[in-house]
């Protein structure tokens, strides 16, 4: 039995906006799924999802050095392009868009984008400039592809929140769809960056959503919102966790925190960080009647 065909490599914007405008001549609808790589079931998960929407999907993966840190992993990211094709044969994935650092930032480039509102508090407040560069790397990408549709993953929450607000702001003609939130077997959120996890770690990381599993229970009309996350910040620091940055239970549209829950509330979310190791782990659930 012969293994899937690899989706092939584009590594320029040139080469890329080719193959988009000859499958719009066709009348095609494109999807882009920008990922930074060491793909993993959540991003796959993602790809299945747009290819719905869409008749070619493309696949994006660029470590971008503007959304890290100086003290953050860029270096140690792992780059896993011949894995992440493999991984991709058995997708819908049509093309994989595997730009370099100077195709994307020449030299002499200085314009960024800057969100304001959603960007303030949480990761934003944690790690300064980090949705500059996503706001601009995705920008970049919107406009070197030219999708109808774009995906990101709920499991960044406030990330898509930011794609959202500067789509609209600047009129980037395409639909941004927001896709679920993948698990692992144990309910911990995938995420590539699960892989720095040491076996002991890995055992207490899966408490963590059985953790906000009972906040979001308890998250009721008339509940002390505040107390309850207390409450769910000791039982993360009892578990084993090594501190947590955050949890809040927020308006899922504007990450508003909320002091209360008034009964036929508007969506509300909860967000929520804690660090495991060398890991900061993010998850967020919703609350009420929404999925």
């Amino acid at each position: 039995m012969t293994s899937p065909a690899l989706p092939p490599v584009v590594r320029t914007i040139a080469d890329l906006r080719a193959t988009v405008a000859a499958w719009k001549r066709e009348g095609l609808r494109v999807g882009l799924v920008p990922t930074m790589g060491a793909l993993h079931h959540g991003h796959l998960s993602l790809v299945d999802a747009v290819a719905k929407h869409t008749d070619r999907v493309i696949v994006s993966i660029f470590v971008n050095p503007t959304q890290f840190g100086p003290n953050e992993d860029f270096d140690r990211y792992p780059r896993t392009e011949d894995a992440d094709r493999e991984k991709l044969a058995a997708t819908p994935a049509s093309l994989v868009y595997c730009p370099s650092v100077a195709e994307m930032y020449p030299e002499g480039a200085t314009t960024r984008v800057q969100v304001a509102g959603v960007t303030v508090g949480f990761e934003g407040a944690i790690r300064p400039g980090h949705f500059d560069g996503v706001a601009t790397i995705v920008t970049k990408l919107l406009l070197q592809a030219l999708p109808d549709v774009a995906i990101f993953g709920e499991k960044d929450f406030q990330q898509l929140a930011v794609i959202r607000r500067f789509v609209a702001d600047l009129d980037i003609p395409v639909e941004i769809l927001g896709g679920t939130l993948i698990r692992e077997a144990d309910g911990l959120a995938a995420s590539s960056r699960n892989a720095y996890l040491s076996e002991a770690e890995r055992a207490v990381a899966g408490q963590f959503n059985l953790i906000l599993k009972a906040l979001v229970a308890d998250a009721k009309p008339g509940a002390n919102l505040r107390a309850l996350e207390k409450a769910a910040t000791a039982k993360l620091i009892a578990a084993g966790f090594q501190s947590v940055d955050y949890i809040s239970i927020v308006d899922a549209a504007s990450l508003t925190p909320l002091e209360t829950l008034a009964p036929g509330h508007p969506p509300a979310r909860v967000l929520a960080v804690a660090r495991l190791g060398a890991v900061r782990l993010l998850d967020n659930m919703a609350i009420g009647q929404q999925h």
